[in-house]
């Protein structure tokens, strides 16, 4: 098969994955308009509560298992694209933004499975399809050769670490902003009555914390292998490009949290606004500094 049918699998896979993702989105917009539905848990549940409750919780399966088949058909035309193009494919911002959406999606799948965190199916699929939307609407370019300071091994080793990082990061963002939410609403009044299948604020926080400390030291390590990759790019660890910048940035504001929530005792609206701040400095990096920015690292294609 041509470098040229594998780029259009790819570009299939890429689409099917939209698709799906699409269905997953109604099926969680489902689930959430159901699970809202102001009824007074006081009253002895009827036959209607009852349908709602079952189809609240048939649209939240499918809902996952969208999500499942999506990830599944991402992952496809992403191993695709790579094959199209005969190397790693993180070599554009095209091929970084899909990428990305396969990690975040995997980084959701996994908290799912061990942490059963449904209520974030519909943040999650909204910021990957948005992602895959931009990715294919603006960012696309088609398979190309690297750039001579991308031909390394480091660009698999770097690169995957820096994806995987992002995409927990991102997760953990999305948990601490549904606690802000929450913890507004809580402030308003007692919590209403179809809000008692939320999560708790506690549970919340401590999510937050741990997808964070989880994940650090991996966001470390690919600090840690960028700089030695520079080296034998480039002949020096550090030059203070604007995206090696930024990537420290992001590393001290993780860091910052971690010792806030560690050693000061930092918890909640404190500690989540904190964690959104660390998070939109690598959104910062990812985009601004990718696209507009200047520097050895500008690898956009646009």
């Amino acid at each position: 098969m041509t470098s040229r049918n594998w780029a259009y699998l790819s570009n299939y896979g890429i689409y099917s994955a939209m698709v799906v993702f699409t269905i997953a989105f109604f099926a969680h917009a489902i689930e959430v308009a159901f699970s809202l539905r102001n009824n007074d848990s006081n009253v002895e549940v009827d036959s209607k509560s009852k349908f709602d409750f079952s189809r609240t919780q048939r649209s939240g399966r499918i809902g996952t298992a969208m999500m499942m088949l999506a990830f599944v058909l991402l992952f496809a035309g992403v191993i695709f694209r790579g094959i199209s193009a005969h190397r790693v494919p993180w070599g554009n911002m095209y091929e970084f933004s899909i990428t990305g959406a396969l990690g975040f999606t995997g980084a959701y799948l996994f908290a799912l499975a061990k942490y059963k965190v449904r209520w974030l199916g519909l943040p999650v699929v909204i910021a990957v399809l948005l992602t895959l939307g931009t990715a294919i609407t603006v960012l696309y370019r088609p398979s190309a050769p690297l750039v001579p300071a991308l031909k390394s091994t480091w660009l698999a080793i770097h690169v995957s670490a820096a994806i995987a990082s992002g995409g927990v990061f991102l997760l953990a963002n999305c948990v601490a902003g549904m606690y802000l939410i929450l913890d507004t609403m809580e402030r308003k009044g007692p919590r209403k009555p179809w809000a008692v299948n939320l999560p708790t604020l506690e549970s919340l926080d401590q999510l937050s914390y741990r997808l964070v400390a989880f994940v650090f030291p991996l966001w470390t390590f690919a600090v840690i292998a960028g700089a030695i990759w520079a080296e034998s790019a480039w002949g020096r660890y550090w030059g203070w490009d604007p995206k090696e910048t930024w990537a420290f940035i992001t590393w001290v504001a993780y860091a910052a949290y971690l010792h806030a929530r560690v050693t000061v005792g930092w918890r909640g609206r404190r500690a989540a606004w904190l964690c959104i701040f660390a998070g939109s400095t690598f959104l910062f990096n990812y985009i601004y500094i990718n696209i507009w920015g200047t520097g050895r690292h500008t690898y956009s294609g646009l």
